[in-house]
């Protein structure tokens, strides 16, 4: 695999991890109930911004660690802008979604719609969380003073065959493990979210950087 696709499987695993916020279990409370709390907390949500470090893995090739911010903002409205690498950018403004690489001086566009990776983040967007649409058989476990719990998707044409995540009392969640088709594995460490802060439109209005060279990407990931 290229690197500049292994970078654009990268930022499409990244959205999936905005649709896994879930809780964890408090004494005397069932799952069901805990999840539907997280959905309405996450979904009545204007906007989200966190910290996040993310590392992508298949057997046979090196690991590759990028971080930076994650803004969010409904409706359909994120913005990944990289510390590591330094100025890559993955942006949607609600209708288009733009992948900036520096190291090419290249972006990569399509219809927010266009993609399959993009429905669960849109539904999160839109305040449309809902778990059990795409999982089952949820199990936790203890993971320090927080909590871990395994998710395994309904059907095997989604992107992944499990996923792990960790989250704190306070429903944050604080680390994502995805295990591809591919076995492929993502990992995802968030830190210092913030629910609803003032988040301006330009920060979703993407700007070509001068020259660069602009790439219309099918469904299919192929440049037309």
């Amino acid at each position: 695999m290229a690197p500049e696709a292994v970078n654009h499987d990268v930022t499409r695993w990244a959205v999936w991890g905005c649709l896994l916020l879930s809780p964890g279990l408090l004494p005397g409370q069932g799952l069901t109930a805990l999840l539907k709390s997280v959905e309405l907390r996450y979904n009545r949500a204007r906007t989200i911004q966190v910290l996040f470090e993310q590392s992508y893995s298949v057997q046979g090739r090196r690991r590759i660690v990028e971080s930076g911010e994650l803004s969010l903002r409904k409706p359909g409205r994120m913005r990944w802008q990289y510390a590591s690498p330094e100025g890559k950018l993955f942006v949607s403004d609600g209708k288009k979604v733009f992948l900036y690489s520096p190291a090419t001086n290249r972006v990569e566009t399509m219809g927010l719609n266009e993609s399959d990776d993009m429905r669960a983040p849109l539904a999160f967007l839109l305040g449309k969380l809902d778990f059990w649409r795409d999982f089952q058989k949820f199990v936790s476990k203890p993971d320090g003073s927080d909590l871990r719990i395994t998710a395994e998707p309904k059907s095997n044409k989604l992107p992944y065959t499990k996923v792990e995540f960790v989250v704190t009392l306070q429903y944050e969640i604080r680390y994502l493990h995805i295990t591809g088709q591919d076995h492929s594995v993502m990992e995802f460490r968030f830190s210092r979210e913030k629910l609803n802060p003032p988040l301006p439109d330009q920060m979703f209005r993407f700007q070509p950087p001068p020259g660069a060279e602009l790439v219309d990407v099918a469904a299919d990931g192929e440049a037309r």
